[in-house]
């Protein structure tokens, strides 16, 4: 018997993939041993709402090793990895879900099968239910609904559950054992599997290869996800390309790195990374790491003044072999959108207050380097007389391993520019203008990877915190920077002012920043920063025309 159903929801969903090893017997995936975890998100502050749930047909109770219920959203906003020791709890849903990794066994999965599952009525109904919301309010069009794709795999003969952004976060952690074992499922299929078409919840559309090896930065940033939503059109992407491996800003200081595995590199068979950038070489000797380990080797540059795109070839030397690649960088100018000059008879009468937005931001970031020490094993060689015999070193070479982190930490200010005459506090009269100061800084214990913020980006609710905003002026630079507006070219005093239009309703007015640009060999670190002032009044009302009197 058919159940007639139809879509509640809108699908913003894409996959790839690509064809997989063998595997062994004690690190492989079996096609079809997979899941999907389901996060419900606020539209307005990006939040998780409740608590994720992992849907999958299969019955993994045999899981000794996963992360806890956590969204992507949640790792984006800076929750760290962290193994979970408790039981695995999975739902398998009355509508079996369709396949979600591609494999050569079972085929490739379909993109418009899965958007018809996850915007069915009757799926839907069947997650609010799960989590406990009520099926009208979660399809209000206050909530989006993320889906991950999840792979049941064994690692080094433990069982384990990871969505993509898992496997590369814990990868980075663990030395690269995932990489190492498992690189064409949790590298490959299992990010592949999902991306988004058009940007949504500060995620961008993915551009670029759906298939082959992806990097850890790519993982964390645009892949492994889907996202359903209800009610309106998806907002206008941000000004960001994706289509590259990276994108920088001019005139900024960045870390550009790789990952190197495959043997092993000790001093004995060094490896060594050269990153050519605008005709110069960059070269980093002695790249080691175990065997079945990975290492992460980068070079800190400057990026030009002029936007443009860039390759950057990298060559990696070791084993008795060369290795060649290229990254593709976008070199992007944010002065470019300033806001228009206000003017006394704006108006903007059809005026609704926006929600504050929230972009992608990673506020922490951990790394390791591999430091190699020789482990001496001292064997007796007996000659033809015992006289003759003689001591031999048969060591090798053992690791340790050196951890380091940086972390971002941000405030904001926003208060009424001097020249507004009748402010008072945190509020003023329309019209007028306000200054902003923003304080960062940033901790690390490997200074010499690590860069401080150097770019802050403001936006404004009365362009609907889009269109226009402001590039902000660093006043200091280093680990603790301090950024402002830059001069008003519409101020009669030149001041670091922005200006409220005339036309701004009554109430709070927020200004939105996006703090950037703080790079460790692990990615960029950012922070979302607001901060608020009251409009009361505008500014005609302080001025009137009145006879002269005379004497």
């Amino acid at each position: 018997m058919s159940v007639p159903a139809y879509a509640a929801g809108e699908g913003n969903v894409d996959g790839g993939g690509g064809s997989m090893g063998q595997g062994s017997s004690q690190n492989f995936w079996s096609p079809g041993d997979e899941g999907v975890r389901v996060s419900v998100i606020s539209t307005s502050d990006h939040k998780v709402v409740g608590t994720p749930i992992d849907l999958t047909n299969k019955s993994p109770s045999d899981i000794r090793l996963h992360f806890g219920k956590v969204s992507k959203m949640s790792y984006t906003s800076g929750h760290g990895i962290g193994i979970s020791g408790s039981r695995y709890q999975y739902i398998r849903p009355a509508q079996r879900l369709p396949i979600i990794i591609s494999s050569q066994s079972l085929g490739p999965s379909s993109i418009a099968e899965i958007k018809r599952y996850f915007t069915d009525e009757q799926t839907i109904r069947g997650i609010a239910g799960y989590m406990g919301i009520d099926f009208d309010i979660l399809i209000s069009g206050e909530y989006r609904i993320m889906i991950e794709p999840i792979a049941y795999v064994t690692l080094q003969g433990v069982r384990v559950a990871m969505t993509a952004t898992e496997a590369a976060l814990y990868d980075e952690v663990a030395g690269g054992v995932v990489y190492s074992w498992l690189r064409s499922v949790t590298f490959q299929n299992l990010p592949l599997a999902m991306f988004l078409e058009k940007s949504d919840l500060g995620y961008p559309a993915w551009n670029g290869p759906t298939t082959g090896l992806r990097s850890h930065q790519e993982i964390k940033t645009s892949l492994g996800l889907g996202i359903i939503r209800f009610n309106g059109e998806l907002p206008e992407p941000s000004p960001e390309v994706t289509t590259f491996d990276y994108e920088y800003r001019t005139n900024t200081e960045v870390i550009t790195s790789i990952r190197v595995s495959g043997g092993q590199s000790d001093p004995d068979h060094k490896v060594s990374v050269t990153f050519k950038i605008q005709g110069r070489n960059y070269k980093v000797d002695s790249v080691y790491y175990p065997e079945g380990g990975s290492q992460l080797a980068w070079v800190r540059w400057t990026t030009p003044s002029t936007e443009q795109t860039m390759e950057i070839p990298v060559t990696v030397r070791g084993g008795g072999r060369t290795d060649k690649g290229t990254i593709r960088v976008k070199i992007v100018n944010l002065d470019k959108n300033p806001p228009p000059n206000p003017v006394a008879d704006d108006r903007n009468d059809s005026y609704a207050r926006p929600a504050v937005p929230s972009k992608s931001q990673q506020t922490s970031a951990d790394w390791s380097i591999w430091r190699p020490y020789w482990y001496s094993y001292w064997v007796w060689h007996s000659g033809d007389d015992d006289d003759d015999g003689y001591w031999c070193d048969h060591g090798w070479w053992k690791f340790n391993i050196d951890r380091y982190h940086a972390s971002l930490n941000a405030t904001m200010r926003v208060q009424p520019d001097d020249k507004s005459p009748t402010a008072h506090g945190k509020t003023l009269k329309s019209g007028y203008g306000f200054n902003e100061y923003v304080n960062s800084s940033v901790s690390t214990n490997q200074s010499s990877a690590v860069t401080g913020a150097q770019n802050a980006v403001t936006y404004f609710p009365e362009f609907q915190y889009k269109k226009y905003w402001r590039l902000l002026e660093r006043m200091s630079g280093g680990y603790h920077s301090e950024f402002e507006f830059k001069k008003n070219q519409y101020s009669t005093f030149k001041r670091r002012t922005h200006f409220t239009p005339i036309w701004m309703p009554d109430g709070k007015y927020t200004p939105y920043t996006w703090l950037i640009d703080a790079w460790t060999p692990a990615g960029m670190l950012s922070l979302n920063l607001t901060d608020n002032l009251t409009i009361s009044g505008n500014l005609w009302t302080d001025w009137h025309i009145a006879p002269q009197r005379l004497d």
